[in-house]
């Protein structure tokens, strides 16, 4: 019986995504002991019967807190945002959960171990987005003497949440955490501290980023133990690309010591002529070598 696994959601869409993110998964031997199950939230019949031949279970995913059909508009794919809260009540019979959003692919075996390791006892295994080179997402303009607007995700969306100023100041310049990759046991206290906090925030807040304000109460505001893991570990492209070692034919940390990237995440996409290369697996930009080139390439897993 495996005792860990990893998740992930998909519509039709993102499904080349995902089986993408499956093959990545599934090159390395170790695979072999980690299960991987899949959220359905509108991939077709032909798509599910493909997977059911790569992955151990498919189950649809719900809208586990009641959300107004108004804030829904028919977009299915918006249940990873409540439903990847309540991974244990999907999938009963694991004792670690690692997910791994669909535009996400694996690059390093290291980095899946090492997620797996962070949330043992109860804690929480993530990353921030924060380090060298990341684009600075927090700003303050000042008006006059201590009177400023600030500018941050955290702050905007629990505003807007109406989770509270005091509560909303405290998140307001707290390194991001980013949900698109994060590990919890089973019995973690984590998922009922996140849960209480995604039901307050979908009251009054949007759907999209209502998960990840949740997360950020939880580790900031409830304390919810947690194990920050390093950048490489979901490497967000949108924030910083990445450089490509072509001796060792892999993506690398653009600065030093040049850590080979873990986990390799598209969020937000990387565009070029209006078109998301999540989307379009031909859209290829220039990305700088270790060995002092500039070539063209995908950040797409390729085999």
């Amino acid at each position: 019986m495996k005792k860990n696994v990893i998740v992930s959601l998909a519509d039709s869409n993102y499904y080349p995504l995902l089986d993408e993110l499956v093959d990545s998964i599934q090159r390395y031997k170790e695979s072999e002991n980690v299960a991987i199950c899949i959220l359905d939230a509108g991939l077709t019949n032909d798509q599910k019967i493909k997977l059911l031949n790569k992955v151990d279970e498919i189950k649809s995913a719900e809208w586990d807190i009641e959300v107004p059909e108004f804030k829904v508009k028919g977009r299915e794919w918006l249940k990873s945002q409540v439903s990847r809260a309540f991974l244990p009540k999907y999938f009963p019979n694991y004792e670690k959960y690692l997910w791994i959003d669909c535009d996400a692919w694996v690059n390093d075996w290291n980095c899946i171990e090492l997620y797996f390791k962070a949330c043992e006892n109860g804690k929480l295994g993530i990353t921030q987005t924060i380090g060298p080179g990341y684009k600075i997402t927090s700003k303050v303009n000042w008006l006059i003497g201590k009177l400023a607007i600030i500018k941050s995700q955290n702050f905007k969306h629990a505003v807007k949440s109406k989770i509270g100023y005091n509560k909303a100041r405290k998140l307001a310049f707290a390194p991001h955490i980013n949900i698109g990759v994060f590990s919890l046991e089973k019995n973690s206290e984590g998922w009922i501290s996140w849960q209480n906090n995604l039901f307050t925030t979908l009251k009054a807040g949007n759907i999209f980023g209502s998960e990840g304000l949740a997360i950020n109460m939880s580790v900031y505001i409830d304390n919810l133990e947690t194990e920050f893991l390093p950048l490489n570990c979901n490497w967000i492209t949108s924030n910083l690309l990445p450089k490509f070692d072509e001796e060792n034919n892999t993506f690398v940390e653009p600065y030093l010591p040049n850590y080979k990237i873990g986990i390799m995440h598209l969020a937000a996409g990387i565009w070029k002529d209006k078109k998301d290369m999540r989307l379009n697996k031909e859209i290829t930009i220039d990305i700088k070598t270790l060995q002092g080139k500039t070539i063209n390439k995908s950040l797409r897993f390729s085999s």
